[in-house]
């Protein structure tokens, strides 16, 4: 398994809007080959601002898994969310893989 996390920040603003879309971004999402779930979680940080930071966690099989997302299908979403929102969302993210101590 590998997690890809997309950690967003999006101006107050357009918050009911990015989420309303967000809820089918992430259900495109999950309908690709790979993906096997997502968790959606809104960042509780003291920052004093009204910025909303939303946190989604994808779980995908395996790292190929990932690859052929980021190759097939990651250039034209990413480009559908930046038309949409422009520079009132910023997006980071990173990949990340479980630890087996047990």
């Amino acid at each position: 398994m590998v997690v890809y996390e997309v950690s967003v920040d999006v101006d107050a603003p357009i918050r009911a809007d990015y989420l309303r879309w967000l809820k089918g971004h992430v259900a495109e999402l999950l309908a690709l080959p790979g993906f096997t779930g997502c968790d959606v979680f809104e960042v509780i940080d003291p920052t004093g601002d009204e910025t909303l930071r939303v946190c989604m966690q994808y779980r995908l099989v395996d790292e190929a898994a990932l690859a052929a997302y980021l190759r097939d299908h990651a250039p034209r979403l990413r480009a559908e969310g930046a038309e949409r929102f422009g520079a009132r969302m910023r997006a980071q993210r990173r990949v990340m893989r479980p630890l087996r101590f047990a």
